[in-house]
């Protein structure tokens, strides 16, 4: 798992809950908790969460932002999927997943302006 999949989780799990936790990331992502804490220490040394042992996770400014701009690459990158090439939706949920972390800036700029013509 990368750390934008644990971003996402984070915003998901505060969204659905009104708080983050090891438990509900752990449960959202599907992954043990060692890993989720291992991840949240790596995420609070680069200042994308707040995490006390124990405690709710929170996603700091910066992982906020972080955290949006990932739900826009996916968004974007599966609305082309289906819509442009008619990839069923669990099909372009599951490869935008993938996509979002390898697409180029640019490549991603001009998948925006092609999905916005295609409105």
């Amino acid at each position: 798992m990368s750390m934008e999949d644990y971003l996402e989780a984070i915003s998901l799990a505060s969204k659905q809950y009104g708080v983050a936790r090891v438990k509900d990331i752990r449960d959202i992502m599907n992954v043990k908790t060692p890993s989720v804490t291992g991840a949240l220490s790596v995420l609070s040394k680069l200042e994308y969460v707040v995490h006390e042992k124990y405690g709710y996770v929170e996603l700091t400014p910066k992982g906020k932002k972080a955290a949006e701009e990932i739900k826009q690459r996916h968004s974007v990158i599966s609305r082309f999927l289906t819509d442009t090439l008619g990839v069923s939706e669990g099909t372009a949920d599951i490869d935008a997943c993938k996509m979002e972390h390898a697409i180029s800036k640019e490549t991603f700029e001009k998948l925006i302006k092609f999905v916005s013509r295609k409105k």
